[in-house]
């Protein structure tokens, strides 16, 4: 029990040959208010042994110290943290720690909060971290007091923390693994964990500290959580070889550091396409297209009378009625089908192969395609009828991803005609070809805003030739007024991420794969 005294007082044991101490047990009732003194950052307790964690810190600064209770018996841990936040480049908690080192390491939890109260965002994690800074690189996996469940990232000392938000869940029970350079968070219950979310690459060199911690998300108060059935392992190489996982996320333009995942899923799902009143999300997943709720999370089959070998190139019209799809045939050359969103039977539009659909004007009377030939594509523009089927590229480079603006003024694409694939734009017949992006990165599948104003595309590190799968890859945004580019977030994607087009209707966030080998 907590003893009701207005001071602190640590518990020592002396055992022959040993000394140590649990924690500085905080003399006051979890959440009420105290007064204290500011702490220095990150001040380790040199003998501070608690169960099978060798020593436990306040990070940042606190006014209050953070303590913890094991219980032998139970092997359950009780930590008290205090602090401020645990945010932007700095932190501020009280954190529970065994000093690691190696490529694979996973720590498990069941984790409740002590009592009801405070504040919704206060955490209670399991967390992977570089050093005892405040500033330091880190990820965990966080219950907040609302019972929302992420896993946060600082991907470098000082950086801003970023945030992955996972699919509402009931579960209590927690995993955080590092694999190599990627660390994943799984939600469990009686038959197991499930996959709901992974980090980008954040390098992490050894020695670095894995642990649990606290932190009352109010400077002036300590909050409580327990942490029991814990699982830390870091001897041993992961039980199963890496599977591919699939996670179908949302991130708001305004707040890039807090995404969703909308769905999770071993296997690979593809290129999400908002429907036209926002609602939906549409994706490819083997070869047919499915449809889920960006709220519920459950996918249903779209029937759209083809054979089945659908790929990434999809779209909806923009009155909503029609979808825009890339199939290959049994010749295997692809074609581009305009099939009822609502049912029925499709219709092919283009007669050159292979065809990619990449486009609809905002009439919804033309689609821009690409077209490959002799292992070099072309854009072309072609009647949603089938008629007028042109080609509006012509040098020698590679020219690919076509898509329009919402006004019609131009269309947007991908070329190597300079050595590297950078993002350009030309009038609808062709003329006024610019060049828009300059850097050294490749560039792939530009998508522009639906009120205009941004430009969303995927960029590739230097070297890489193409738009594969499964690279370390970066989501960057685009003012069109004035080019400036800021990037939106870092993950494991590429080919599959952004193919179709992935602005929500009113401009406020974007929809993309990310992917995970666990």
């Amino acid at each position: 029990m907590w003893f009701e005294l207005p001071v602190t007082v640590a518990l020592v044991i002396c055992v022959p040959g040993m000394l140590f101490a649990i924690g500085g047990i905080e003399a006051r009732e979890a959440g009420n208010n105290s007064v204290g003194q500011e702490r220095l950052p990150g001040p380790i307790r040199p003998v501070d042994q608690v169960g099978q964690f060798k020593g436990q810190s306040d990070i940042g600064i606190v006014l209050h110290p953070g303590s913890t209770q094991y219980d032998a018996a139970s092997g359950s841990y009780t930590v008290a943290g205090s602090g401020e936040n645990m945010w932007f480049s700095e932190d501020a908690f009280h954190f529970v720690w065994q000093e690691v080192s190696g490529d694979h390491v996973s720590l498990a939890a069941t984790i409740n909060f002590v009592g009801s109260g405070g504040d919704s965002h206060r955490k209670a994690l399991l967390m992977i971290r570089q050093s005892l800074d405040a500033d330091s690189a880190y990820v965990d996996v966080a219950v907040h007091g609302d019972g929302l469940k992420s896993i946060q990232y600082r991907d470098e000392r000082g950086a801003i923390t970023r945030e992955i938000n996972a699919p509402a869940s009931t579960s209590k029970r927690l995993r955080l693994e590092k694999r190599g350079d990627y660390f994943y968070m799984l939600m469990g219950d009686d038959s197991g964990f499930q996959l709901v979310a992974g980090s980008p690459r954040i390098h992490l060199t050894g020695p670095f500290y894995v642990g649990f911690g606290v932190c009352a998300h109010e400077k002036s108060v300590i909050q409580r959580a327990v942490f029991s059935n814990v699982d830390l392992n870091f001897s041993s190489a992961p039980e199963n070889s890496p599977v591919l996982h699939s996670t179908l996320e949302v991130v708001p333009i305004a707040t890039p550091t807090d995404r969703r995942v909308v769905y999770a899923t071993a296997g690979r799902v593809e290129a999400p396409n908002w429907t036209s009143d926002g609602g939906d999300l549409i994706f490819n997943r083997a070869g047919r297209l499915e449809k889920v709720s960006v709220s519920k999370g459950k996918p249903v089959a779209i029937e759209t009378g083809l054979t089945g070998h659908c790929n990434h190139d999809h779209g909806i019209s923009p009155d909503g009625r029609s979808l825009a799809i890339t199939e290959l045939q049994e010749n295997g050359k692809s074609g581009v089908f305009i099939v009822p969103y609502a049912g029925g039977t499709p219709r092919r539009v283009t007669r050159l192969s292979t065809s990619y659909w990449h486009g609809w004007s905002p009439d919804g009377k033309s689609l821009a395609i690409s077209v490959e030939q002799n292992g070099h594509f072309d854009i072309y523009n072609v009647d949603a009828d089938g008629a007028n089927e042109s080609r509006l590229t012509q040098d020698s480079g590679s020219n690919d991803g076509p898509e329009y603006s919402p006004d019609g003024a131009y269309i947007y694409f991908t070329s190597d005609r300079n050595g590297t694939s950078q993002i350009w734009r030309m009038r609808p017949d062709g003329s006024g070809q610019e060049q828009v992006t300059t850097d050294e990165f490749g560039n792939w599948f530009p998508h522009i805003s639906p009120d205009g104003r941004k430009m969303i595309f995927l960029s590739y590190a230097k070297g890489v030739t193409g738009h594969p799968a499964d690279k370390d890859v970066t989501l960057r945004i685009m003012t069109l007024t004035d080019r400036k580019i800021t990037v939106l977030d870092k993950m494991l994607g590429g080919e599959g991420t952004i193919n179709a087009p992935s602005w929500s209707p009113d401009s406020l966030e974007v929809a993309f794969v990310s992917y995970q080998y666990f």
